[in-house]
């Protein structure tokens, strides 16, 4: 399938088999179909999935509940995630979402309606507690110029900040001098190779924290 009117015929034909009358480009409609008093069926072909496509069938929804899009199903390593992102999209606007593969078979996405997700409450308070835990603003709705900065990144140079001053130390008194209650596990799982263990729950700084002080050390408040 090389053009929009290529969609036509399957789709045309999908509808038919359920009992619709249907007809092509009915003003600046694409396709029209018809049963006997329901609300009309709307929808808008196009090749590939774009902006320009959600703006036309949006539109549409002033003339009917019951609006579709329908496009040449994707292929590729990133079609699945392209069809779960845009069932997603067509949920949240009320729009329904056919595909067309290249034998003509169409599957039917999603069906046009109100839509109301379900939140998640587990990623919900992880998304919480990671806003209570970050201190300032540092990334400013964005990444900052090393990378975007976490509460986990801001305790573990609290501990290296610590080190610096300090020398080594027991994880347990950095723990309580830094403020970081979990400154030992921190350390021993060292996810940024900025801590060496000198003896039983004893560690310090190494190089690399040193270093990771000059280039991050300007995100503490």
């Amino acid at each position: 399938m090389e053009r929009e009117a290529d969609l036509y015929p399957p789709v045309k034909a999908y509808l038919e088999a359920q009992g619709y009358t249907v007809k092509g480009e009915i003003g600046a409609v694409d396709l029209v179909a018809v049963r006997g008093d329901e609300d009309p069926i709307v929808v808008e072909l196009k090749l590939r999935l774009n902006l320009t496509l959600y703006h036309q069938a949006v539109t549409r929804l002033r003339l009917t509940d019951c609006v579709y899009i329908a496009v040449l199903k994707p292929s590729g390593r990133t079609a699945r995630r392209a069809l779960r992102e845009n069932r997603i999209m067509c949920r949240r606007l009320g729009l329904g979402f056919l595909t067309v593969r290249k034998d003509g078979v169409v599957e039917a996405q999603c069906d046009p309606g109100p839509y109301a997700p379900r939140q998640n409450k587990a990623k919900r308070e992880k998304l919480l507690r990671e806003f209570h835990r970050l201190e300032g603003d540092p990334n400013s709705g964005g990444a900052t110029r090393h990378g975007i900065v976490t509460a986990y990144r801001q305790d573990a140079l609290r501990c290296a900040l610590y080190l610096a001053e300090s020398g080594a130390e027991k994880g347990a008194l950095v723990a309580k001098a830094t403020g970081v209650p979990n400154a030992t596990t921190l350390m021993r799982d060292n996810h940024y190779g900025w801590f060496q263990k000198v003896e039983t729950g004893v560690y310090a700084l190494t190089p690399e924290g040193h270093q990771g002080l000059i280039d991050w050390g300007d995100v503490l408040p």
